[in-house]
């Protein structure tokens, strides 16, 4: 018998996704079988404390989610990661350093079509010694509104340059908005963004590993409702592009787990938003999309750590650089991205490994969504998110859009969507 240990690293207000995934990993027990012996997997809530930097740890794999905003457990993945060898969604280095901003370089570097974007400095200095006296010396000053209108037009988006839930992102209309809104970003270094109005689809990828699930997105909506339920939005070729896009995206950075935003307008497609390497598992967001979650996210750490599969701490950035600096169309380019991509993730190897030890996943987890365990799962996160007077309302309204799922194509549903 060999038994595997999963750590989540969550916050308080998680408990829809790491419930679910610990109730599949309790009934799959042993999740496979592998070279004729039972398989089994444990699944435990890290919990945080001091710790001895040259301490072991009983972890193979953990689920983070909690390290980009704070300290204590961000320092502790860093040592498990370099010091003990545990595999870690997401790497923690990459995810600290390329914020948004290093993003957007990145990809434009390797000619994706990202919407133009200036970096504009500070409104407020932090009150810092040296701080005032540096940027009265060495900044130039600069005329906002010029570079609007010469730059870029109206509307644009004002967003901060390391991003993050949606804060601090405003459509500026007219140079008084403009410079309201710049006001208002005090110590926040902001992105002016070209805006992509009248746009004909707005897509956000959702990718685990080599699976990537594309969703139709509608951020004018309350976040609740911002995720349509329409399965033929793209044509096959622009579905294969994003799924290309966001797993080439994932693999430069060693996300595992990250989502890609991008819009389709006149034919091109444009990310604008993908440096999300902790993104939006919530049954309350995602609904038909949520058992897809808990069945990939199965499917790769159960994978991960059932093949011994190393995290890999460096990026291997030149071998993308390469291919950016050939005479290859976007097309070709695209295509050898990916390669690259399929490579890191040992994309091969993992649908073996799914159709041969996983095979029984889709039924497995269309059958537990059925489940009264289910059920309370799904009450309990609406009675979480949602004001009392709304419960009964939003409960229905979960379980019909969860039992559109089971008459669907839950029971079939492939790992990899490629549309």
């Amino acid at each position: 018998m060999t038994t595997r240990k999963i750590g989540l690293l969550i916050g308080a207000e998680e408990e829809d996704w790491p419930s679910a995934l610990e109730a599949m990993f309790r009934r799959l027990d042993p999740v496979t079988t592998l070279n004729g012996a039972p398989f089994h997997v444990n699944v435990e809530r890290v919990r945080v404390h001091p710790f001895d930097l040259r301490a072991g740890t009983s972890y193979d794999l953990v689920v983070d989610r909690l390290g980009h905003w704070q300290l204590n457990p961000r320092e502790w993945l860093k040592k498990a990661a370099m010091f003990n060898g545990v595999y870690l969604l997401n790497n923690p280095f990459t995810f600290q350093s390329m914020e948004k901003h290093s993003a957007y370089v990145a990809m434009m570097r390797l000619g994706l079509n990202i919407p133009k974007t200036w970096l504009i400095p500070l409104k407020s200095y932090p009150d810092k010694p040296g701080y005032q006296q540096t940027a009265n010396k060495y900044y130039d000053s600069f005329d906002l509104p010029a570079i609007a209108a010469e730059q870029f037009g109206y509307p644009l988006y004002m967003k901060p340059f390391d991003g993050g839930g949606w804060r601090g992102v405003s459509q500026i209309n007219d140079p008084s908005q403009l410079m309201r809104a710049y006001d208002d970003s005090g110590q926040m270094m902001m992105h002016l963004q070209a805006a992509l109005d009248n746009f004909d689809v707005f897509v956000r990828a959702l990718g685990i590993g080599p699976q990537i699930r594309p969703m139709r997105y509608d951020p004018s909506q309350p976040i609740h409702a911002r995720y349509v339920v329409d399965y033929n939005f793209l044509s096959p070729e622009k579905g294969r592009e994003i799924v290309a896009i966001t797993k080439v995206i994932n693999a430069f950075f060693r996300w595992e787990v990250n989502s890609c935003e991008a819009i389709l307008k006149d034919g091109l497609l444009q990310p604008i938003d993908y440096a999300n390497a902790c993104p939006d598992m919530h049954l309350t967001s995602l609904h038909v999309n949520f058992p897809w979650v808990i069945k990939s996210l199965l499917a790769w750490t159960t994978f991960c750590v059932a093949t011994g599969r190393r995290m890999r701490l460096d990026m291997n950035t030149q071998a993308f650089f390469e291919i950016a600096d050939s005479d290859r169309s976007y097309d070709e380019k695209l295509s050898a991205y990916e390669a690259l991509a399929d490579a890191y993730f040992e994309t091969d190897r993992f649908e073996e490994f799914s159709q041969t030890h996983l095979s029984h996943l889709d039924e497995a987890v269309w059958e537990f969504v059925q489940t009264p365990e289910f059920d309370g799962i799904l009450q309990g996160i609406v009675r979480e998110k949602f004001p009392p007077h709304e419960h009964d309302q939003f409960i229905a309204h979960y379980r019909g859009l969860i039992g559109h799922w089971i008459d669907g194509t839950g029971r079939h549903e492939a790992y990899c969507v490629i549309l």
